[in-house]
């Protein structure tokens, strides 16, 4: 077996973990944070004071078992949100009266299995007890509209298996069985944040995601504690800097990230959003260290093929770039680009006239050691995205004819 490992976010690496689940050959790890805190996973963050499960849900869903018997059930529960309208009181009652029974039905959803609805009762359970309590202690109500009921599955989880995002995370890849394994890059809950070069301040993951502008973020931070804007708006930009930069957290790599890191055969960087999804993975201690001490694996930088709203002015150049700035940061070390990357791989093609494709700019392109596929890596059903088949050829004729 190959043993692969992809650092990716929730969805950015959609179109290739599937295919490489689909090759027997391989053994898939999939790497991401957590420090999403949008929607319904934001609200799960602020009561139960944890890491955000939404992006390892979400790629826990791309591994769930087609083959099984309960699959459009496990899919439907992974996929299933509260309406926008949702009732406290209703939320609470169905959840109730799924955990005081042993029914094999949870809001519609029919399992033929007793293993997971089972299981799905003990997280539920743990998730209400707790936050009856923690509803009395804020002083106010959880708001169940939107919410994603894996999330309070994970909330359940997390307080079931003592607190710790990461052992939360290999139950339930157990209790569905998947196909490859999700690992939370650090079990440690810090909030993300970031600046931007004209020294506006972003105070969450979800404002980096949906404030959209042109200029560009400077630097991204990992805090103990989400900040008051009503003080630090008026700070001056040097002084929002110096506190940025002492506050900021160097969090551990978690251990199951680290061994999977020193045990993979290709280790590949996903395309997808930057400041958001990957950078903060890549700040993780320890990590840089894992990959650049990993002297036989495959190393490959996936380059976005479109532009994204948090890096609208990035060039091909600036993704990897970027990367490696981050990776350094994270040991403070000065890795070489060949200690972290083997190859980068960029899409040549523009098949889609409304895609804002990310402009090749060759001459910083050849000033970057690092060897360069450039070809068409686009998917021709779903025009600027990523092939997965296409990539995956790419990788393998590459480890097979170096690496292996």
């Amino acid at each position: 077996m190959i043993n692969v490992v992809i650092l990716n976010g929730g969805r950015g690496a959609g179109s290739l973990i599937p295919t490489l689940l689909d090759n027997p050959s391989l053994n898939v790890t999939s790497i991401v944070n957590a420090y999403d805190d949008g929607k319904s996973t934001g609200e799960i963050r602020r009561f139960f004071e944890m890491l955000g499960p939404s992006d390892i849900r979400k790629v826990q869903e791309l591994m769930l078992p087609m083959e099984d018997a309960d699959y459009n059930s496990n899919l439907s529960i992974f996929q299933y949100r509260f309406p926008l309208d949702q009732n406290y009181d209703e939320a609470l009652k169905i959840i109730n009266e799924f955990t005081s029974t042993d029914s094999k039905s949870l809001l519609g959803i029919t399992f033929l299995s007793n293993k997971i609805p089972a299981q799905l009762r003990i997280y539920l359970k743990e998730f209400v007890a707790a936050l009856s309590i923690l509803e009395n202690l804020k002083g106010t109500k959880f708001i169940f509209s939107d919410c994603s009921i894996m999330n309070c599955i994970y909330a359940g989880a997390f307080i079931f298996h003592k607190r710790n995002i990461e052992n939360a995370s290999l139950a339930i890849e157990k209790l569905f069985n998947l196909r490859g394994e999700v690992i939370p890059t650090s079990i440690e809950n810090k909030k993300l944040a970031a600046l931007r070069e004209n020294g506006e301040m972003l105070y969450s993951e979800a404002e980096i995601v949906e404030l959209r502008s042109n200029v560009r973020i400077e630097k991204i931070y990992l805090l103990d504690e989400i900040i008051d804007r009503k003080v630090f708006d008026g700070l001056e930009l040097s002084d929002k800097k110096q506190y940025l930069d002492q506050h900021h957290c160097y969090v551990a790599i978690s251990s199951r990230a680290k061994i999977a890191i020193q045990k993979a055969d290709i280790i590949i960087y996903s395309a997808g959003t930057q400041h958001s999804s990957l950078y903060p993975t890549y700040l993780s201690v320890g990590l840089a260290q894992a990959i650049a001490d990993n002297h036989h694996a495959l190393k490959a930088f996936v380059t976005n093929i479109g532009a994204d709203y948090e890096t609208p002015s990035y060039k091909a150049s600036d993704y990897i770039k970027g990367a490696y700035r981050y990776l350094k940061l994270s040991d403070q070390r000065n890795y070489s680009l060949s200690d972290l990357f083997s190859v980068n791989l960029v899409n040549d093609s523009q098949n889609n006239p409304d895609e804002s494709y990310v402009q090749f700019d060759k001459n910083e392109m050849d000033k970057i050691s690092v060897p360069l596929i450039h070809d068409s890596f686009e998917s021709i059903e779903f025009r600027g995205k990523h092939d997965g088949t296409k990539l995956l050829s790419a990788l393998l004729k590459l480890y097979e004819s170096s690496y292996k």
